[in-house]
């Protein structure tokens, strides 16, 4: 009968480095649904650094309607207060480490949830953003002041670029790659150029790029090595009063000044499925009506989540 109870193994008993094996393939909910509860050895394999490196969080998604007045949608409280609580043990379990934070496209976190993450993520190097509308200019100037070490950035367009380019030119001396959501006008390549000209690779895919805003970025970020514009709507704006109109490929002008970038991505086929559901959505991608995960791509490999 001794040598039979001598023989039982606790929880407690297990090898931490299985257990993080383990927890490896758990996915968000799953790590933070108690394992750390169950004893203090698997808590100290669930706060392994190996776990964090990577918050993927966009199994999340808002339920949400769109409403006529700011911020324009209305969150149901259920899902913002289930995404708080898996948000605060998952950042109470990382202890800081994590490198990499991605949201769903269609999350819409508050300016208090954001500050809470950037105060619990200092080492962030990776953003994936989600859905600007709740969040205010005071609050992601305050969380890009925090993660000093951001080298990368995907985020939806943004109706007024130059407070949150300025910030990161500011804060963030390590950045180098940007993946704008959204259409590119004059406007916002040339906060690029005032801002960040030493940006080195930059995804537009699957949006309207104005021809002009073109120019710019390829005249006006001499650290550029990475241009992708591929499934783009590239627009030409003549004088007035003649309309604007789409363009079927890139001429010369823009050819040759792009020729000095290690690599310039472009698609602009009549065959592309991508590039006609640019098309048919004027410029402006509804990634709600395809494939799940097709928000993720990029032929930027290191934008690509």
């Amino acid at each position: 009968m001794e040598d039979t109870y001598c023989d039982i193994r606790r929880w407690e008993d297990m090898d931490i480095d299985i257990l993080v094996k383990i927890f490896q393939n758990l996915d968000i909910f799953e790590l933070t649904s108690g394992v750390a509860h169950v004893c203090h050895t698997w808590r100290m394999a669930a706060c392994d650094p190996l776990l964090w490196r990577t918050l993927d969080i966009s199994l999340l998604k808002s339920n949400f309607i769109k409403i006529p007045l700011e911020p324009y949608v209305y969150v149901d409280g259920r899902s913002d207060k289930t995404f708080t609580r898996v948000l605060k043990i998952a950042l109470n379990l990382s202890r800081e480490n994590i490198v990499t934070l991605i949201f769903h496209y269609n999350m819409y976190v508050s300016d208090d949830q954001l500050t809470y993450t950037a105060e619990r993520c200092p080492r962030l190097k990776r953003l994936v953003m989600p859905a600007w509308n709740r969040i205010k200019k005071t609050g992601i100037c305050r969380a890009v002041r925090m993660w000093e070490d951001l080298e990368s950035l995907t985020m939806p367009s943004i109706s007024k670029p130059p407070y949150l380019m300025e910030e990161i030119s500011r804060s963030c001396k390590n950045f180098a790659e940007l993946k704008v959501m959204g259409p590119c006008d004059i406007y916002f390549a040339s906060t690029l150029a005032a801002f960040l000209p030493n940006l080195k690779v930059l995804s537009l895919r699957c949006s309207v790029l104005f021809k002009e805003a073109l120019i710019i970025i390829l005249e006006c970020l001499p650290g550029l090595e990475v241009l992708n514009i591929s499934h783009c709507l590239l627009v030409e704006v003549p004088p007035h009063p003649a309309p604007r109109r789409v363009l079927g490929a890139l001429d010369k002008s823009i050819l040759d000044k792009a020729s000095r970038l290690k690599k310039f991505l472009t698609c602009m086929s009549d065959s592309c499925t991508m590039c006609q559901r640019t098309k048919n959505d004027e410029g402006l991608i509804r990634w709600y009506k395809y494939e799940e995960d097709l928000w993720r791509v990029d032929e930027v490999s290191s934008l690509a989540i």
